[in-house]
This record gives C-alpha cells, sequence and structure tokens, in this order.
C-alpha cells in the first residue's frame, strides 16, 4: 500500500475489495476466503465470506510460534493495589489456553456466549482471548454495573457462564461485584450454568455451591484448549451500547473484518510496529478497551498495557506520565476528560517534568469531542503530536484520525483531521444532499461500511436496519452532527439532538464551548440547548473551574457570555452559565448532557446505570434552579 494518503484512501473508496485483500494477507486465515465483500443482501454486507481463522491464534500462538514468545505481551500497572506485573506472550498463551480449557470444562463451546464482569486485570483480557479461542461468544460488562443493568444484558445474550472477580477497586474504595452479580442473575430470567469468579486479596466472596467456580482452582487442574477456526462472518462478541427505548443494544463484531482492521489500524492510524508499547488508558468494559486494551496490540505483535488507576488520585496528576516512563510507552489513547482533569489539578504540568518521555511519541484523542484549549495545552506541555480522532461503539475503529503510519497531516485544533481510508464520510442536509463547506450538517457514511464495523445487532435485524439505515438511504447515520472546511477536515461538533434551534437558527453547542473552553479559569465546561417558549431553545452553559481561579461567578459569566456573543454572535442568545464543581459523566468519561438537559426542561429523566457519581446530579439540580429551571 502506499504511504501517501490521497492514493490510500483513493485505493480503498475505489478497490476496496483489492484494497482489503491486501490488508488481510497480514493475517493467519486457516480457509482462505471466497469473497471478500459479499454485498448479496444488502444492507447486511459481510466481509471475507467463506474464510475461517482464528482470532486467539492471530493474537498469541502466531507470535510465539514466530520466536517471539519472550517478548512482552501485556504489562499490568495497578497503582490502587500496588502490584505490576509482565506477561510475556509465551506467558499469555499459558494462561489463555488454560482458560479456554477451564471453560471446556464448564460447558461453554463454539457459538456459546460468555459474559465478562471483571475489573482492570490481566485476567479480564485472558478472559476476551480464551472465548475466541473457543470460538464462544463473549460480551464483556462494565465492571461494577448495576445489577439490573447487568440482568438486561444477562436476558438478552443468554450466557452459558459468567467470568467474574470478588471486587473491583475505585482509587482506595473496594467495590464488591460479587452481590451485584448474584442480585443480576436473581432478576434475571436466563440462569448461566456457572460463575467463574476471580478471588482478589481486597475482598473475599461468597461462592454458590453447584454454580460457582474459583478460578484459581479450577485453572490448577485445566487442560490447554486449542485455537478452534471459525467462519470469519461467526461473531467474535456482543458490545451493549445505549438504546433510546431504555433496552441497550448489541453490537455485533466479526471475527474475520475485525481481525483485518485492527491489524490495519495499529500500523496505519497509529504508527504502532511488533514490539513497540502501545496503552489504551480506558476499560476493558469499553470499546476502546475490546479494540485497543486487547485486540490490535496484540494481533500486531505489539505490547499492550492494562492500567487499574486514574489519571488523578492514584496518587496525583503526574500518573499517566509515571507509567509512560516506567513502561516506555511509544503511543497514548485515552478521553480528553483525562486530560482535562490533569490541567486542571497541573495547570503548569510541574509533574510531568519530573519525568523522561523522551520515547513518548503520539497521544491520541477520542470518546467524546476535544476542544482546542485542552488539545493545545497538551502540545504544548507533551511536545509531540495530539490527534483528536472520531470513532464509535459501532464502527469498532476511527472513522476520522490523522494517519501517522500513513502521512501526518497539520493539526487543526477541533478537528480529528480526515476520513481514514475505507470510511466514504459526508455531511448531508435533512434531505440528504451534501451541503457545502463549512455548512453544519449530518454526518453519515456511505455504505458499505469498511472491515471490523457492527454487520447488526445481536439477533435484532430490523433494529439495526431502523436505528442506523433507514434515515438515508444508503448510508450509515453516525447521529453526529458537524461540517467539513474546504481541506476537507472533519469538524464532529455535536451529537445530532445537540444542534439546537434558537429562533429558527441551528447552532451547535459544540461551537459554544470552543468559547467557554478557550477561557484561562475553565477546566470543563458543558453547552445544552433548554425549552424557551419565545425562541424556542436556547443554551445553557455549566462550567468547572480550574484549581486555584480566584474571579468570581458573576465576573466569569459576565466573561463568558459576552466571549460567546462576540465570538457565535448575538443570534446565539446565550445568557446563562452555571458554575459546578463537577460534571456528570459515564464511567467512560461522557458528560450526560442529555440527563442535564431534561432536568433544566424538567421532563421525565432516569439517571443513567454508567454515570460515575448520581450525587453530582443533586449539584447541577440546584445549580440550575438558581438560574430558575425547570421552567414550564
Amino acid at each position: 500500500m502506499s504511504n501517501n494518503y490521497r492514493t490510500t484512501f483513493q485505493q480503498a473508496a475505489n478497490h476496496p475489495t483489492a484494497f482489503w485483500a491486501d490488508a488481510a494477507q497480514h493475517i493467519h486465515w486457516d480457509k482462505p476466503w471466497q469473497q471478500v465483500l459479499d454485498d448479496s443482501n444488502k444492507p447486511f454486507y459481510r466481509w471475507f465470506t467463506g474464510g475461517e481463522l482464528n482470532t486467539c491464534y492471530n493474537a498469541v500462538d502466531r507470535h510465539v510460534e514466530q520466536g517471539r514468545g519472550e517478548q512482552a505481551a501485556v504489562i499490568y500497572d495497578s497503582p490502587v493495589t500496588g502490584v505490576k506485573t509482565t506477561y510475556s506472550y509465551k506467558q499469555l498463551l499459558d494462561q489463555v489456553s488454560r482458560l479456554a480449557g477451564v471453560l471446556h470444562d464448564l460447558g461453554v463451546f463454539q457459538g456459546d456466549r460468555v459474559i465478562i464482569y471483571m475489573p482492570m486485570v490481566p485476567e479480564a483480557i485472558f478472559a476476551m482471548l480464551a472465548c475466541a479461542r473457543i470460538g464462544a461468544i463473549h460480551s464483556v460488562v462494565f465492571g461494577g454495573f448495576a445489577a439490573k443493568e447487568l440482568a438486561t444484558r444477562i436476558d438478552d445474550a443468554k450466557p452459558k457462564a459468567i467470568l467474574s472477580a470478588s471486587c473491583g477497586i475505585e482509587v482506595a474504595k473496594v467495590i464488591p461485584y460479587k452481590p451485584l452479580l448474584d442480585q443480576a442473575i436473581a432478576i434475571a430470567t436466563h440462569q448461566p450454568r456457572h460463575c467463574l469468579i476471580l478471588q482478589r486479596p481486597q475482598a473475599t466472596a461468597g461462592l454458590q455451591p453447584g454454580r460457582d467456580v474459583d478460578w484459581v482452582t479450577a485453572m490448577e487442574s485445566a487442560m490447554p484448549s486449542p485455537c478452534v477456526p471459525v467462519a470469519a462472518t461467526d461473531p467474535l462478541y456482543i458490545l451493549y451500547t445505549s438504546g433510546t427505548t431504555g433496552q441497550p443494544k448489541g453490537v455485533v463484531r466479526d471475527n474475520g473484518g475485525h481481525a483485518v482492521a485492527m491489524q490495519w489500524s495499529m500500523q496505519n492510524i497509529y504508527d504502532i510496529k511488533p514490539g513497540e508499547v502501545f496503552w489504551a488508558a480506558s476499560d476493558v468494559g469499553w470499546v476502546v478497551g475490546h479494540s485497543y486494551i486487547c485486540y490490535a496490540p496484540l494481533i500486531n505483535g505489539s505490547t499492550t498495557l492494562i492500567y487499574e488507576g486514574k489519571p488523578v488520585g492514584t496518587p496525583d496528576a503526574g500518573a499517566f506520565w509515571r507509567v509512560i516512563a516506567e513502561h516506555k510507552v511509544k503511543t497514548l489513547f485515552t478521553a480528553p476528560t483525562a486530560f482535562r482533569a490533569i490541567r486542571k489539578e497541573d495547570p503548569e504540568a510541574a509533574l510531568l517534568h519530573q519525568h523522561d518521555l523522551s520515547h513518548f511519541k503520539a497521544l491520541f484523542l477520542a470518546g467524546e469531542r476535544c476542544d482546542p484549549d485542552t488539545l493545545e495545552w497538551a502540545q504544548q506541555q507533551l511536545q509531540v503530536p495530539v490527534i483528536d480522532h472520531w470513532w464509535q461503539t459501532e464502527t469498532g475503529w476511527a472513522i476520522a484520525a490523522n494517519c501517522l503510519g500513513i502521512e501526518a497531516f497539520p493539526v487543526k485544533p477541533g478537528s480529528p483531521t480526515k476520513a481514514v481510508p475505507g470510511y466514504k464520510v459526508q455531511v448531508v442536509d435533512s434531505k440528504g444532499q451534501e451541503v457545502a463547506a463549512g455548512e453544519m450538517g449530518n454526518i453519515v457514511i456511505k455504505l458499505p461500511l469498511p472491515p471490523g464495523t457492527l454487520p447488526t445487532l445481536w439477533q435484532d435485524d430490523e433494529r439495526f436496519v431502523a436505528s442506523y439505515l433507514s434515515a438515508f438511504e444508503g448510508y450509515y447515520l453516525t447521529g453526529d452532527a458537524g461540517y467539513k472546511d474546504e481541506d476537507d477536515y472533519l469538524y464532529i461538533m455535536s451529537r445530532i439532538d445537540d444542534v439546537i434551534n434558537v429562533a429558527g437558527h441551528r447552532l451547535s453547542t459544540g461551537a459554544m464551548e470552543e468559547v467557554l473552553a478557550a477561557h484561562e479559569a475553565v477546566a470543563e465546561c458543558a453547552v445544552l440547548g433548554v425549552n424557551c417558549a419565545l425562541k424556542g431553545e436556547v443554551p445553557l452553559g455549566l462550567v468547572v473551574t480550574k484549581d486555584g481561579t480566584d474571579i468570581s461567578q458573576a465576573d466569569l459569566s459576565y466573561e463568558l457570555i459576552q466571549a460567546v456573543r462576540q465570538k457565535i454572535g448575538p443570534v446565539a442568545a446565550f445568557k446563562q452559565v452555571a458554575v459546578v464543581k463537577r460534571l456528570p459523566k459515564t464511567r467512560s468519561g461522557k458528560i450526560l448532557r442529555g440527563t442535564i438537559r431534561a432536568m433544566a426542561n424538567g421532563t421525565e429523566h432516569t439517571i443513567p446505570a454508567t454515570i460515575d457519581d448520581p450525587e453530582i446530579l443533586k449539584e447541577i439540580g440546584q445549580a440550575i434552579a438558581v438560574l430558575g429551571y425547570p421552567q414550564g
């Protein structure tokens, strides 16, 4: 493949079968595919039909067979327990093959489902790979998720077994998992046959005779199981994402296209070679953890890092710098909210300069839109490329990025750069017509989506079409709004629902957030549209100030309102700002804008199960009440 972006993009766009067939040569196939792209049942496209492979073999066994068994595969760094461990590829193979044997002993075989409900420990990765090894379909549920939410996923996936641990650890707080698991099983209609429980020193879980099995004891007597070849189109995993109906959507990932996309993305987007250390500071319960803690680095033969800690508080705002320096991390991938937290506590980055980061080459940000102010601060402090890139649980890998392994482009703060080769991204109006450069619209992707993206939802083809493919025929609806500039740089400004209509003017809350974030006193912010009897909607701003800031709330509000008026215009009708201690977020770092909007509008809402701290909503409610919300 060419190392020129334009040529590579055109190859993928104009000759997708040849392009992806070439990419697939880097994966081991037990049986070659009969068709690269099967479009016989549109809009249900399938990649590499007829082919057979095993994802675990590609992630583990082949590297050992190629003589790299002693290379580090997994580094575990847990500041909350003080434990650091490194597993070579040979040791990883031993752990995974024996755990696969345990699953067989528990009656789990090809096509069966397994739920993994675990903290950030190496065993979570072993569990995912062990399922892939025997052709079982795993569904990882974020550790510590509420029992009701876990029960919903149990009933939908219908697992033969659940793999869990006695507890997770949030900074200094031990979170017992087993009571939540027991409660979820009691609520669920479907009953798993077995639960495999990893006992951690911080908490011991009671085991139910006949159902619960001790992890360590089972591993001691287990016989290693070999890799089972599966069809390229067979599901590798189900990952549930929030649904508008309250029923989570089970995003399906296949084996063949996924393996090809993971390998390709590591080298072409992140510029990571075999043996280099890649750190995705996320959780295995999220799509980032699936793609870039577990599968992509290992399929690529790189070293992946599992971090059980926080960007601040374990022990301080220098935690990330310590990990990067100690483990010789080449590239870090995390959420912008992590850097906002670090900046809030250490605005001058004094702790960064205590570590040698000479080997660190790039920072990738995703999970939410990165405001330009945070990106520029990170660039200034790190002196390496800071790449905002954009993707979704549904796609499994980047839709738009600055592809460092192909051709690095100048960074434009606020933009995830250009569409990744394989994605045909367009910005269209409500009638599906492409809009001019600089004009806001709906961001869509022309079908077929590239390998590695969702082929459907778990046992719900109808909902897949209704949710993603029905709005514009022949296109996947991303649900995001934004625009392209004259250089084809893409700007993701907000979710479609967050484009507000102020007296007939369609305005982006993301653009207003840029203005607020640029103020020297603001650490974090959110803007959302709330109901207005006169204008339809008006923007409401929430801001968190940096530590040590002494500006009064009245002065800060005045300055922010004037800044929006100057840079967006009086049409924005931006007149209300609330200063709060924290913004309510999901555990993956996304701000709960929809929940805040519902609170301000006085409409019915539920507290999402993914919220990191439900108590913060009380403060938000009090802050917006001072401004007169809810109204009507």
